[in-house]
Protein backbone atom coordinates (compact mmCIF):
# COMPACT_ATOMS: atom_id res chain seq x y z
CA UNK A 1 0.00 0.00 0.00
CA UNK A 2 2.78 2.33 1.22
CA UNK A 3 4.67 1.43 -2.23
CA UNK A 4 1.08 1.82 -4.69
CA UNK A 5 1.12 5.94 -2.89
CA UNK A 6 4.81 6.77 -3.13
CA UNK A 7 4.28 5.68 -6.87
CA UNK A 8 1.14 7.91 -7.18
CA UNK A 9 3.18 10.74 -5.82
CA UNK A 10 5.97 10.49 -8.39
CA UNK A 11 4.21 10.03 -11.24
CA UNK A 12 1.79 13.05 -9.64
CA UNK A 13 4.93 15.09 -9.22
CA UNK A 14 6.42 14.26 -13.16
CA UNK A 15 3.21 15.94 -14.26
CA UNK A 16 3.51 18.78 -12.40
CA UNK A 17 7.10 19.22 -13.89
CA UNK A 18 5.96 18.52 -17.15
CA UNK A 19 3.12 21.07 -17.15
CA UNK A 20 5.66 23.61 -15.93
CA UNK A 21 8.00 22.99 -18.41
CA UNK A 22 5.50 23.18 -21.16
CA UNK A 23 4.17 26.19 -20.12
CA UNK A 24 7.38 28.08 -19.52
CA UNK A 25 8.36 26.69 -22.65
CA UNK A 26 5.56 27.87 -24.53
CA UNK A 27 5.98 31.54 -23.16
CA UNK A 28 9.44 31.36 -24.63
CA UNK A 29 9.16 30.71 -27.69
CA UNK A 30 5.92 33.15 -28.10
CA UNK A 31 8.09 36.00 -26.47
CA UNK A 32 10.53 35.25 -28.80
CA UNK A 33 8.62 35.01 -32.01
CA UNK A 34 6.83 38.58 -31.10
CA UNK A 35 10.22 40.04 -30.09
CA UNK A 36 12.11 38.59 -33.47
CA UNK A 37 9.35 38.87 -36.11
CA UNK A 38 8.26 42.80 -34.62
CA UNK A 39 9.30 45.22 -37.58
CA UNK A 40 11.90 47.44 -35.66
CA UNK A 41 13.80 48.88 -38.96
CA UNK A 42 12.74 50.16 -42.41
CA UNK A 43 15.58 50.78 -44.86
CA UNK A 44 15.00 53.17 -47.80
CA UNK A 45 17.16 53.60 -50.73
CA UNK A 46 17.52 55.45 -54.13
CA UNK A 47 15.57 59.01 -53.66
CA UNK A 48 16.79 62.34 -51.85
CA UNK A 49 16.62 62.74 -47.85
CA UNK A 50 14.06 64.70 -48.02
CA UNK A 51 11.84 62.33 -49.93
CA UNK A 52 13.14 59.33 -48.07
CA UNK A 53 12.16 61.24 -44.57
CA UNK A 54 8.43 61.81 -46.76
CA UNK A 55 8.09 58.24 -47.51
CA UNK A 56 9.20 56.58 -43.95
CA UNK A 57 6.45 59.08 -42.25
CA UNK A 58 4.08 57.19 -44.75
CA UNK A 59 5.50 53.60 -43.46
CA UNK A 60 5.53 54.22 -39.53
CA UNK A 61 2.40 52.04 -39.26
CA UNK A 62 4.72 49.01 -40.41
CA UNK A 63 7.12 49.18 -36.96
CA UNK A 64 6.19 46.77 -34.47
CA UNK A 65 3.79 45.19 -36.90
CA UNK A 66 4.75 41.50 -37.25
CA UNK A 67 7.09 41.48 -40.37
CA UNK A 68 5.20 37.94 -41.42
CA UNK A 69 2.09 39.96 -42.01
CA UNK A 70 3.55 42.90 -43.92
CA UNK A 71 2.23 42.53 -47.52
CA UNK A 72 3.66 44.38 -50.18
CA UNK A 73 0.07 45.86 -51.24
CA UNK A 74 0.71 47.48 -47.97
CA UNK A 75 3.99 49.16 -48.91
CA UNK A 76 2.73 50.27 -52.42
CA UNK A 77 -0.22 52.25 -50.42
CA UNK A 78 1.91 54.55 -49.07
CA UNK A 79 4.61 54.44 -51.90
CA UNK A 80 2.05 54.77 -54.78
CA UNK A 81 1.66 58.65 -53.52
CA UNK A 82 4.78 59.54 -54.83
CA UNK A 83 4.99 60.15 -58.38
CA UNK A 84 8.92 60.97 -57.93
CA UNK A 85 9.20 56.37 -57.91
CA UNK A 86 9.67 54.80 -61.36
CA UNK A 87 9.83 51.38 -59.89
CA UNK A 88 10.67 49.86 -56.28
CA UNK A 89 11.57 46.94 -54.75
CA UNK A 90 11.10 45.38 -51.03
CA UNK A 91 12.55 42.63 -49.88
CA UNK A 92 12.23 41.39 -45.84
CA UNK A 93 15.24 40.39 -44.02
CA UNK A 94 14.14 38.23 -41.40
CA UNK A 95 13.68 38.45 -38.34
CA UNK A 96 12.83 42.18 -38.37
CA UNK A 97 13.73 44.31 -41.33
CA UNK A 98 11.84 45.88 -44.26
CA UNK A 99 14.57 47.07 -46.76
CA UNK A 100 12.88 48.88 -49.75
CA UNK A 101 15.18 49.77 -52.75
CA UNK A 102 13.43 53.25 -55.15
CA UNK A 103 14.34 54.03 -58.29
CA UNK A 104 13.41 57.37 -59.28
CA UNK A 105 11.87 58.57 -62.42
CA UNK A 106 13.99 60.35 -64.60
CA UNK A 107 12.67 63.81 -65.60
CA UNK A 108 11.88 64.55 -69.04
CA UNK A 109 9.65 67.59 -69.56
CA UNK A 110 8.58 70.65 -67.90
CA UNK A 111 5.17 71.99 -67.73
CA UNK A 112 4.75 75.43 -69.39
CA UNK A 113 1.87 76.90 -67.10
CA UNK A 114 2.88 75.29 -63.83
CA UNK A 115 6.72 74.80 -63.68
CA UNK A 116 5.64 70.87 -62.82
CA UNK A 117 8.15 68.22 -64.27
CA UNK A 118 6.83 65.30 -66.10
CA UNK A 119 8.89 62.08 -65.44
CA UNK A 120 9.45 59.33 -67.64
CA UNK A 121 6.94 57.54 -65.87
CA UNK A 122 4.22 59.93 -67.56
CA UNK A 123 3.57 61.27 -63.78
CA UNK A 124 3.87 64.80 -63.06
CA UNK A 125 5.97 65.86 -60.15
CA UNK A 126 6.45 69.32 -57.90
CA UNK A 127 9.90 70.08 -57.48
CA UNK A 128 10.89 73.23 -57.42
CA UNK A 129 14.33 73.28 -56.24
CA UNK A 130 15.20 71.37 -59.93
CA UNK A 131 17.38 73.46 -62.11
CA UNK A 132 17.52 71.00 -65.10
CA UNK A 133 17.12 72.06 -68.39
CA UNK A 134 14.22 70.76 -69.86
CA UNK A 135 11.97 70.81 -73.19
CA UNK A 136 8.88 72.70 -72.12
CA UNK A 137 5.21 71.32 -73.03
CA UNK A 138 2.22 73.58 -73.83
CA UNK A 139 -1.48 71.80 -74.10
CA UNK A 140 -3.65 69.47 -71.97
CA UNK A 141 -2.57 66.17 -72.60
CA UNK A 142 -2.55 62.89 -70.65
CA UNK A 143 -0.10 60.43 -69.31
CA UNK A 144 -0.74 58.59 -73.02
CA UNK A 145 -0.85 60.48 -74.93
CA UNK A 146 3.06 62.08 -73.57
CA UNK A 147 4.29 58.81 -73.47
CA UNK A 148 3.26 57.64 -76.85
CA UNK A 149 5.24 60.40 -77.97
CA UNK A 150 8.15 59.78 -75.83
CA UNK A 151 8.28 56.47 -77.15
CA UNK A 152 8.55 57.40 -80.81
CA UNK A 153 10.91 60.36 -80.02
CA UNK A 154 13.28 57.53 -78.29
CA UNK A 155 12.65 55.21 -80.89
CA UNK A 156 13.46 57.57 -83.97
CA UNK A 157 16.52 59.05 -84.88
CA UNK A 158 16.07 62.37 -83.12
CA UNK A 159 17.40 62.51 -79.56
CA UNK A 160 14.78 63.79 -77.10
CA UNK A 161 17.24 65.88 -75.16
CA UNK A 162 17.68 68.05 -78.99
CA UNK A 163 13.56 69.49 -78.50
CA UNK A 164 13.27 72.74 -77.04
CA UNK A 165 9.79 72.60 -77.35
CA UNK A 166 6.86 70.38 -77.36
CA UNK A 167 2.60 71.63 -78.20
CA UNK A 168 -0.13 69.63 -78.09
CA UNK A 169 -3.26 69.91 -79.72
CA UNK A 170 -6.73 69.14 -79.00
CA UNK A 171 -6.64 67.40 -82.24
CA UNK A 172 -4.51 64.78 -80.67
CA UNK A 173 -1.62 65.96 -82.38
CA UNK A 174 1.92 66.96 -81.57
CA UNK A 175 4.42 70.19 -83.06
CA UNK A 176 7.58 69.92 -81.82
CA UNK A 177 10.46 72.56 -81.77
CA UNK A 178 14.25 71.69 -81.83
CA UNK A 179 17.13 73.27 -80.48
CA UNK A 180 18.30 74.91 -83.66
CA UNK A 181 14.68 76.27 -83.36
CA UNK A 182 13.41 74.34 -86.70
CA UNK A 183 9.32 73.56 -86.64
CA UNK A 184 8.18 70.04 -86.69
CA UNK A 185 4.50 70.01 -87.44
CA UNK A 186 3.49 66.05 -86.79
CA UNK A 187 0.79 64.27 -88.33
CA UNK A 188 -1.91 62.08 -85.74
CA UNK A 189 -0.63 59.00 -87.54
CA UNK A 190 2.20 57.39 -88.64
CA UNK A 191 4.45 58.90 -86.08
CA UNK A 192 8.02 57.03 -86.38
CA UNK A 193 8.11 57.40 -90.39
CA UNK A 194 7.22 61.22 -89.71
CA UNK A 195 9.85 61.67 -87.11
CA UNK A 196 12.50 60.07 -89.14
CA UNK A 197 11.22 61.57 -92.25
CA UNK A 198 11.84 65.31 -90.31
CA UNK A 199 15.64 64.41 -89.18
CA UNK A 200 16.32 63.21 -92.88
CA UNK A 201 14.83 66.57 -94.19
CA UNK A 202 16.68 68.53 -91.76
CA UNK A 203 20.17 66.97 -92.29
CA UNK A 204 20.12 67.20 -95.81
CA UNK A 205 21.92 69.99 -97.35
CA UNK A 206 18.66 71.09 -99.51
CA UNK A 207 17.53 72.68 -95.56
CA UNK A 208 19.79 75.46 -95.33
CA UNK A 209 17.68 78.97 -94.21
CA UNK A 210 14.81 76.45 -93.68
CA UNK A 211 12.88 76.36 -90.23
CA UNK A 212 9.34 74.53 -90.63
CA UNK A 213 8.41 71.33 -91.90
CA UNK A 214 5.03 70.55 -92.09
CA UNK A 215 3.81 66.64 -92.34
CA UNK A 216 0.42 66.95 -91.53
CA UNK A 217 -1.06 65.73 -94.61
CA UNK A 218 -0.89 62.61 -96.03
CA UNK A 219 1.51 61.87 -99.24
CA UNK A 220 2.06 65.85 -98.67
CA UNK A 221 5.95 67.59 -97.48
CA UNK A 222 5.73 71.74 -97.08
CA UNK A 223 8.89 72.95 -96.21
CA UNK A 224 9.58 76.69 -95.45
Amino acid sequence: MHLLIDKKNKIIIYLLLLLILSTTSGKFVENQTTYFSSVNQVNIEGLSSTDISKISYELNNLFYENILLVSKEEVQRAISKYNIIEEYSVKKIYPSTININIQQTKFVARLSNNDQLVGSNGKLIDDEENREVLPYVFGQFNTQDFLHLKKNIDQSKFTFTKIKTLYFFPSKRWDILTNDNILIKLPQANLPESLNLAYKIISSNDFKNKNLIDLRMNNHLIVK
